[in-house]
């Protein structure tokens, strides 16, 4: 493969940012250009002479624009393999002129998707002649140079530029690549919608469709590669934050933020998450987002230090001025005032994000997990509990300010590592215990936690999974708990309930639990 000369161009695009400029390039070129409906149309309106794929072909645009481009003048002159002999007399024999570059992007599906629009609006958005022609151009990139995105086309003339009007083995490569991307991420989101739409939650055949926002420096470790992804369609979260200031966020940083901004999305009131390592260290909840944070620190200073803060209210100056206090990697919040961002601007490295709240209940239908030889694939936690679908089992009722802990600890415990172990008191996590083999071992690690900063007595204790043994629930009354949540379902549950009966304290079933690991 070598430079090859660009002399007829076919222009076919959805989104016209920037095509007028860069027709103008091509045509300085001195290549002809080759259109359709809609963009010959603004060609036509800013001077250039364009030929209609129509009259080029001899064969009117059908259907609605549903037939146009697909006729063998267009596929023949992007498909043909110049050096063939065979091809190049099939060409003369049928009248057939090479194309050379091919500018296409898509119909809005993904847009019109989002858009609520009804079912068949949606099937008239799914584009059939340019993904075909895409496809061709880049099989046949040896001679010939397909674009798919606008962000592309000062690429090209610079590499036209520098190779008098041709373009390089290298980008005519890339662009390739860069062409199956777009339309393997393009049916994928199409075969997902449709499954949606027929209920079909596990197809037989699954691609995960996504675009790169950034390439990182490196991994969870620096000889890990390592980049970011949005979803498709795009959904609000870290993955598509608004950096306001600070450093590049590492692969971890984005980990712990995500983990943070979930943990508050559960809470429709104002709350505050701090978060190590994937586990929270301490969330709290209260009308006044600065007194929610002197809440969740205190829970653990220790572990916060370092730490990423998630607030799911707009950050105000009073709040920003205390995180600005203690050394943090960074907030994320669904904005930050004028003032709150000039008392954050005195901390140049902390990295500020904004982003909507994500509704857990919206997640994505699927959470995605590499394995050795595949992936693991899951409908999202999306379970909120509420008190009318809890069961009290003890002989005590909670009490109403049990009542609030318990469910607030519960959702607390949904975002923190299995085994899972939580003991809050007043709306605030008093001592946390995540990631043990063990749920004895988590209790006692929750414990020891609270005894080192606020103590556990009075609190409440929520557990992502059954007791398996009363071991467990006692190690919680032991550190002062006057009350349980947790799943039940063990064979060993009226052993639970005795013993928490025994203890004088109150304990509520769930019916489902929370892991994660």
């Amino acid at each position: 493969m070598s430079e090859t000369p660009i002399a007829r161009a076919l222009i076919s695009v959805s989104d016209k940012t920037g095509l007028v400029p860069f027709a103008r390039e091509l045509a300085r070129h001195k290549v002809r250009l080759l259109s359709t409906g809609g963009t010959a149309k603004a060609l036509k309106e800013a001077g250039l002479a364009v030929t209609e794929v129509s009259a080029y072909t001899g064969f009117p645009e059908i259907m609605d624009g549903r037939v146009k481009t697909l006729h063998p003048t267009i596929h023949g002159g992007v498909l043909a393999d110049r050096e063939d002999p065979k091809h190049r007399t099939a060409m003369e024999g049928h009248d057939i002129a090479p194309i050379d570059l091919v500018v296409v992007n898509l119909y809005p599906f993904v847009e019109t998707i989002q858009s609520g629009a009804d079912y068949q609006t949606c099937i008239e958005n799914i584009d059939i002649g340019g993904p075909a022609m895409i496809r061709a151009a880049a099989k046949n990139h040896r001679y010939v140079t397909v674009v798919t995105d606008p962000a592309e086309y000062d690429s090209v003339i610079r590499d036209m530029d520098d190779n008098d009007g041709a373009t390089s083995v290298s980008l005519r490569s890339f662009l390739a690549l860069e062409a199956y991307a777009r339309t393997s991420s393009y049916d994928s989101t199409i075969s997902a919608w449709l499954a949606e739409q027929q209920g079909r939650a596990w197809p037989k055949r699954m691609t995960v469709a996504g675009r790169v926002e950034h390439v990182l420096r490196y991994g969870e470790n620096p000889h890990q590669e390592a980049a970011v992804y949005r979803s498709t369609p795009a959904a609000p979260g870290v993955a598509t934050a608004a950096r306001l200031q600070g450093k590049e966020l590492s692969f971890n940083n984005y980990n712990d933020a995500d983990a943070a901004l979930m943990t508050v999305a559960e809470f429709d009131a104002p709350a505050v998450a701090i978060v190590k390592h994937a586990n929270p260290c301490g969330v709290a909840q209260h009308d006044h987002p600065t007194i929610a944070w002197d809440k969740a620190v205190s829970c653990d200073p220790v572990s916060a230090y370092g730490g990423v803060v998630a607030v799911n209210r707009r950050i105000e100056a009073d709040l920003a001025r205390k995180l600005t206090d203690l050394f943090l990697e960074v907030v994320i919040a669904p904005g930050v005032s004028e003032a709150a961002a000039e008392a954050l601007a005195k901390k140049p490295n902390l990295r500020v994000l904004t982003t909507d709240i994500p509704d857990p209940a919206a997640m994505g239908t699927r959470m995605v997990k590499s394995i050795s030889g595949g992936m693991l694939l899951q409908s999202a936690d999306a379970q909120t509990v509420t008190r009318e679908a809890c069961s009290v089992v003890t002989q005590r009722q909670p009490t109403e300010a049990e009542w609030r802990d318990l469910l607030f600890a519960w959702r607390v415990a949904k975002h923190v590592k299995s085994n899972a172990i939580v003991y809050a008191r007043n709306l605030t996590t008093v001592g946390v215990g995540a990631g043990q083999m063990s749920r004895i071992d988590s209790s006692r690690i929750a414990a020891l936690k609270a005894g080192e900063h606020l103590g556990a007595e009075g609190s409440v204790v929520a557990s992502d999974a059954f007791f398996p043994f009363p071991d467990g629930l006692l190690a919680a009354v032991g550190a002062g708990a006057t009350a349980a949540i947790q799943p039940g379902g063990s064979i060993r549950d009226d052993a639970v309930i005795q013993a928490a009966d025994a203890a004088g304290i109150a304990m509520v079933f769930t019916g489902e639990r929370h892991f994660l690991h």
